[in-house]
């Protein structure tokens, strides 16, 4: 039975990191559909390399400083229990690797590729899962949690990551999407807004589609044991998504880019509390945070003149943090929730986790900035990056040179 369990359980977490890898190519159409034609390779191609640095950097320095694990031991060894601590590395790693997929869309059409590698590396094999093993490792050397629980009475709880990777990853991105500047045109003399709407469409909303089924797999799986798997989380994820669609379509007045989003804000907002909310309480969660990300998106854009392509700070970095908080009022047994969660504690999570990715994102990107440079060439930003970096067109076929 012990055999049939591990197996179960290995494949029930490797059916979580299939959805989720599946999610990257969600955030590759998602920005595809969003830059401008010129642009478009680059995101598919940033997002696949992204994924693989991550990969490397994560398995031989990240998990390890998350959970104290490696992966030296014999293969005999490695394969036991059917693998799973091996498919636990992969599902793991899929979140790790959300967090330069969520930046890519901060910074897209006007940096450079290697450079954002670099970062990449760094962020993933040291940043993220500093912040990682404090919130999700129950034998951290810090004593983080002990800490918070014996102040408030409660762990920190994030149980699928709106504070742990969506909140990371929007954060770390601002101070990059600031030091990088607006893309050139963006914002003119004169105080006129060039406008650049979303090139596709379509693939904007097959991106969020693909990353809207693939989210089931990200907050349900992580359960990470069949045994423990709720149709709670299911639920909640469900109601979210929906009262984020329906805030996005309405606060967004009927615009397609704000409805697609809308699913996502509620979904990075839910994913903390998934576990201890009533339905209700996540269908209100989703709302919010769809009328927080189009609000703070057309203020960011308009008004403080912040380009951030995809709105990725609001996105992930703000309704992440509204997830994080959201999870310690909705989570009490007050508001209808399973209990067990102090806001007190979700408050103190959620402030440290900003503030290691403030630091790191802007250590990080700064040290870049300062020595190898993280802008593209005016003359290579104008061309776009498809020809300036990966020599081709997302449609060559129509070039006049064909």
């Amino acid at each position: 039975m012990d055999q049939l369990k591990s197996g179960v359980d290995a494949l029930f977490i490797l059916l979580g990191a299939i959805m989720i890898l599946a999610m990257h190519a969600g955030f590759a159409f998602l920005e595809l559909g969003t830059v401008r034609e010129k642009n478009q390779v680059n995101a598919l191609v940033k997002i696949l390399v992204d994924f693989s640095v991550s990969t490397i950097a994560y398995f031989f320095i990240g998990y390890s400083i998350a959970y104290g694990v490696n992966f030296w031991s014999s293969a005999d060894v490695l394969a036991q229990k059917s693998g799973y601590e091996l498919v636990k590395f992969f599902f793991l790693l899929t979140f790790a690797a959300a967090i330069p997929a969520i930046i890519s869309g901060g910074i897209a059409e006007r940096s450079k590729f290697n450079p954002q590698l670099i970062a990449t590396f760094v962020l993933v094999g040291l940043v993220y899962p500093f912040f990682e093993g404090i919130a999700w490792n129950p034998e951290h050397p810090l004593g983080i949690q002990t800490w918070i629980k014996a102040t408030t009475g409660e762990e920190f709880h994030d149980f699928a990551g709106s504070v742990v990777v969506h909140a990371m990853g929007g954060w770390i991105a601002l101070p990059a999407v600031l030091l990088l500047g607006a893309r050139r045109g963006r914002y003119r003399k004169d105080g006129a807004i060039a406008a650049h709407p979303p090139s596709n469409v379509p693939f904007l909303a097959l991106g969020a589609w693909i990353l809207t089924v693939g989210w089931f797999g990200f907050n349900v799986m992580s359960a990470q044991t069949i045994d423990k798997i709720s149709g709670l989380v299911a639920m909640n994820s469900l109601m979210a998504m929906v009262g984020g669609t329906l805030a996005g379509w309405f606060v967004g007045k009927n615009d397609a880019g704000f409805s697609y989003n809308g699913p996502l804000a509620g979904l990075v907002a839910v994913c903390a509390g998934s576990d201890l909310m009533h339905p209700l309480g996540a269908l209100v969660v989703g709302l919010v945070a769809g009328a927080l990300f189009v609000i703070v998106f057309t203020k960011e854009q308009n008004r403080w003149k912040i380009d951030d392509v995809l709105g990725v700070w609001p996105l992930h970095g703000l309704c992440g943090v509204w997830g994080g908080i959201a999870a310690g009022i909705f989570g009490q047994k007050l508001f209808g929730g399973i209990g067990g969660v102090s806001l007190t504690a979700q408050l103190i999570g959620t402030g440290l986790g900003v503030s290691i990715a403030l630091v790191g994102g802007f250590a990080v990107y700064g040290a870049i900035r300062a020595t190898i440079g993280l802008r593209m060439d005016p003359e290579d930003e104008h061309a776009g990056a498809d020809l300036s970096i990966h020599h081709v067109s997302a449609t060559p076929g129509t070039e006049s040179s064909w």
